[in-house]
């Protein structure tokens, strides 16, 4: 058991989500998806204005873009261009400041970490492996899936059943809202980061904690300010 100052239980456990949490690929996102857009005949659109529709299931973010309902064979099609376009942008995207230093101080002073993506595991696996961060987790997980795009819930429940961990021990660190819904679903606590694709409102609406950066994320848990 880990504690504060004040004999306050802290989390033992991060789980870490990957894209625009630990990986910065906002740049490489919203050309992807304006790869789509062009596809589809819609005009280019900024971070602010991807942020300001995305929501998971990720279709509905297309919905709200093109402003109507899509049929199964053109989501297929949208996921399937959006993912073409990111691998190539892929190789230009970078860590996020502090790692990997800071999940090595985190592993140092005696707590645990995993990784669970929405990102395909296939290609999840060897990318960790080649920025050389493997060694950090005791757990990565990816999309097992063709078609990605849905809610992290079930997910997450199955990454901490496998590692045989009491949620109230875990918290989860992401960028997204559906990251806080994930960690509510399974009774663990979160953290969430306002350098991906959240917007800081939406953030701020799931009523979990909100850092701007790795590092105050970091700091709000040793601080145990994380409810």
């Amino acid at each position: 058991m880990r504690t504060n100052g004040d004999d306050v239980v802290m989390p033992q456990h991060i789980v870490w989500d990957w894209n625009g949490t630990l990986l910065s690929d906002n740049d490489a996102v919203v050309a992807a998806v304006n790869q789509v857009c062009a596809s589809f005949g819609r005009e280019a659109v900024t971070l602010d204005d991807w942020r300001a529709v995305f929501t998971r299931p990720i279709v509905r973010s297309y919905e709200r873009l093109f402003g109507r309902s899509l049929s199964e064979d053109e989501w297929a099609r949208v996921d399937s261009l959006y993912h073409v376009h990111y691998r190539e942008r892929l190789p230009t995207c970078r860590l996020a400041d502090g790692v990997p230093d800071l999940l090595h101080d985190w592993r140092n002073g005696g707590g645990s970490q995993s990784l669970l993506s929405m990102w395909f595991h296939d290609e999840l696996v060897p990318l960790v492996g080649r920025l050389g961060l493997a060694e950090l987790f005791a757990r990565i997980d990816g999309l097992r899936a063709d078609i990605g795009g849905g809610s992290k819930a079930e997910h997450l429940a199955e990454h901490l059943t496998a590692l045989r961990l009491d949620p109230a021990d875990v918290v989860l660190i992401g960028d997204v809202a559906d990251d806080a819904h994930a960690a509510e679903h399974v009774g663990a606590r979160c953290v969430l980061v306002s350098s991906g694709m959240g917007t800081r409102e939406a953030l701020v609406a799931t009523g979990a904690p909100v850092a701007t950066s790795i590092p105050d994320a970091l700091d709000l848990i040793v601080r145990d300010r994380v409810a």
